[in-house]
């Protein structure tokens, strides 16, 4: 199908940001660059602990340092293109640029649910069947685990690309929003999009909700199992070992429940653009402080590095 004649093909989004706040720019814009700049070097430290500290090789900050590697690719897909925006009063985005920013962040989006759900499963071995642990959590395992929840993801959002690059876009360009956000896209097409609201519901039960499940229920096993363990001081020993990836599942999903569960009829799109700031900059904010603050392992890796840097100096 092509455009009819009075009307012409989008070659350009136009992204009209923080409409409103213009009084605002110079608070907005510094904000948010130390915000970026706190997430870059909050989970590109943790990414370089994980990596040359030796006792923090193991399954659970393995997973975690692709978890980091996924936020700052999250937050490095809209935070800048959003600067230029509050800089700029407004931004334009190639339509294919747009297309490749929306789908960039729908792969680094999702993958963070699967690799919850990964460290959800390597806390049920480590504390449900610890002396089974080591043998059943190889490095093998780890790698494939990693490696297909990255294919899972791309793949699954790559069908849904397929699908939006054949809508016509036809005549409207603006979105009342910072990023190419998968709604307000959708709301610009011409074409029919009743299919693929189907296979979007589709793929978010795949990639959202059944992660979901499936770290209620290794919790609630987890759970059991400390409920077995008589000795006070030993059930906070090892509640302690899953604490920060608890709060990390609670954190992410919860932001989830609050953006998309939480709209209703009457939520207009300036709403949904400030509750998506919350899953694009908070949520990777929160999860370095989580694990620097409360992990006993990543404080004494970090003191490890602080040494060996002032011995060169």
């Amino acid at each position: 199908m092509m455009c009819e004649e009075n009307q012409t093909q989008v070659t350009q989004i136009r992204l009209l940001g923080f409409r409103g706040l213009h009084k605002y720019k110079p608070l907005l814009f510094i904000v948010f660059l130390l915000t970026y700049i706190f997430i870059l070097a909050g989970n590109l430290l943790i990414i370089l602990l994980v990596t040359t500290i030796d006792h923090l090789k193991t399954p659970m900050f393995y997973f975690l340092k692709h978890l980091s590697t996924a936020d700052v690719l999250l937050t490095t897909t809209i935070v800048p293109v959003m600067l230029g925006i509050i800089f700029l009063d407004e931004g334009i985005l190639l339509f294919w640029g747009c297309i490749m920013q929306l789908f960039l962040f729908g792969i680094f989006g999702f993958i963070q649910c699967l690799l919850i759900a990964v460290m959800s499963y390597d806390r049920y071995l480590a504390i449900c069947h610890p002396l089974r642990y080591s043998s059943l959590m190889s490095p093998d395992l780890c790698l494939l685990l990693v490696v297909g929840s990255w294919f899972i993801v791309i793949v699954l959002t790559l069908s849904e690309f397929f699908v939006v690059i054949q809508f016509n876009f036809c005549g409207l360009n603006s979105i009342d929003h910072f990023f190419c956000d998968l709604g307000p896209v959708i709301e610009l097409t011409t074409s029919d999009i009743s299919i693929f609201l189907w296979q979007d519901f589709v793929l978010c039960i795949l990639i959202i909700f059944c992660p979901f499940a499936f770290i209620i229920v290794t919790y609630c096993c987890i759970f059991f199992a400390i409920l077995k363990i008589s000795l006070a001081y030993g059930k906070r020993k090892v509640f302690s070992t899953c604490s920060s990836h608890l709060t990390t599942v609670c954190i992410y999903y919860g932001t989830l429940i609050t953006v998309y569960i939480g709209r209703s009829d009457e939520s207009t799109s300036y709403i949904d653009k400030y509750r998506s700031l919350l899953y694009i900059v908070v949520t990777p904010l929160l999860n370095p402080i989580i694990y620097s603050l409360s992990n006993n392992e990543m404080k004494r890796a970090m003191q490890k590095m602080m040494s060996r840097v002032y011995q060169k100096d």
